[in-house]
């Protein structure tokens, strides 16, 4: 699933990209789910780095597209910007926020579709791509590929990842659910492991990063089938 947000002002130009997109996913089987704004300032206020593509028009009231993928650089410096516009010379002026492309109107499916096909080369995906967690005071996007394991810790959720430990307030059943495509399982009703940093199973454990994580006895089976099924995967 890949998160689109777009920001753009006409309601017909939105409805466009919209049903672009819905053509696009019938023929490749891209799946996208869509996120709306239609005014700069309330996308600035409410951003959070939690999208794959930004789709960004740049006439829109109150704050610009330019300016408001400034302030967005400063929160996300992952995202994938394209601006939507009616000048090519903002093509130029997109490369001070590291914008990867623009789109011109008046649209075209012909166009649009290419330049899209383009862009997704660079929508990171290597590592299954970002997921966004509550913690104190606000919210932390992690790389899916660089979280080992998750870890229930009474009432809180302890991510151990490359960059370190963090503590949530979400729940291990919404990460189950959240990462049901991107190779996690349990390996007891206190972990949900990330099957690419699992070295090995030795005692009755799984080896993640050195860590060893219990395989509770009625976990054991479908755990060590989706192991085998994981590395039977990457190794053909």
């Amino acid at each position: 699933m890949i998160r689109v947000l777009i920001a753009e002002d006409d309601p017909q130009c939105f409805r466009q990209l919209e049903e672009f997109l819905d053509d696009y996913s019938r023929e490749t089987g891209r799946s996208f789910q869509v996120t709306h704004y239609d005014n700069g300032e309330d996308l600035v206020e409410r951003y959070r780095p939690e999208y794959d593509l930004l789709l960004l028009d740049v006439d829109m009231p109150f704050l610009d597209g330019m300016t408001a993928a400034r302030h967005i650089r400063r929160v996300d410096p992952e995202v994938v910007i394209v601006f939507v516009t009616n000048l090519a010379q903002y093509a130029i002026q997109g490369y001070s926020v590291n914008a990867l492309d623009y789109i011109l109107k008046p649209l075209n499916y012909f166009s649009f579709s290419q330049r899209l096909t383009r862009v997704l080369r660079y929508v990171k995906k290597g590592g299954g791509g970002y997921i966004t967690v509550a913690v104190k005071g606000g919210a932390l996007k992690l790389e899916v590929g660089g979280i080992y394991y998750m870890e229930r810790l009474g009432h809180q959720l302890m991510f151990h990842t490359s960059d370190g430990v963090y503590a949530s307030s979400a729940t291990l059943q919404q990460m189950e659910e959240a990462l049901a495509d991107k190779g996690f399982i349990r390996c007891n009703k206190g972990y949900l492991v990330n099957l690419a940093h699992v070295s090995g199973v030795r005692d009755g454990c799984a080896v993640v990063q050195g860590d060893k994580l219990l395989i509770s006895r009625g976990r054991r089976g479908p755990f060590l089938s989706a192991l085998a099924d994981y590395v039977g995967g990457i190794s053909g």
